[in-house]
């Protein structure tokens, strides 16, 4: 059996695409708003909360306020949900745009 927390966050920012290259979605090279819907899991190893859920939910908070603040640059969804894997040792992260379209990283090795 493997458990895993789960925790979701919304992230309001900027971010753009500047090489599209797609004349109908052309305006995704300007820097545009979303509001970012992120999903985080990690393994824990026992159901007595080795890992704090609202201690990890606010130290990603408190990352993204401190550094994305101003907004992803040209980060994808994808950049953002493997940066947060990587970052906070998750073995999932998944980011939609407005809670519609993104990405999901599942980290293969457990």
């Amino acid at each position: 059996m493997k458990t895993s927390i789960i925790i979701k966050l919304r992230f309001s920012a900027l971010h753009n695409w500047p090489g599209c290259n797609i004349p109908e979605v052309d305006y995704l090279k300007y820097p545009h708003r979303h509001e970012f819907h992120i999903t985080c899991k990690q393994v824990v190893e026992h159901d007595d909360r080795d890992v704090e859920i609202i201690m990890l939910k606010n130290s990603v908070a408190d990352f993204l306020y401190k550094t994305y603040r101003k907004g992803f640059g040209s980060m994808s969804c994808e950049q953002i949900a493997k940066m947060l894997l990587l970052k906070f040792e998750l073995t999932y992260c998944k980011v939609l745009e407005d809670g519609e379209n993104g990405a999901e990283v599942i980290k293969t090795q457990l």
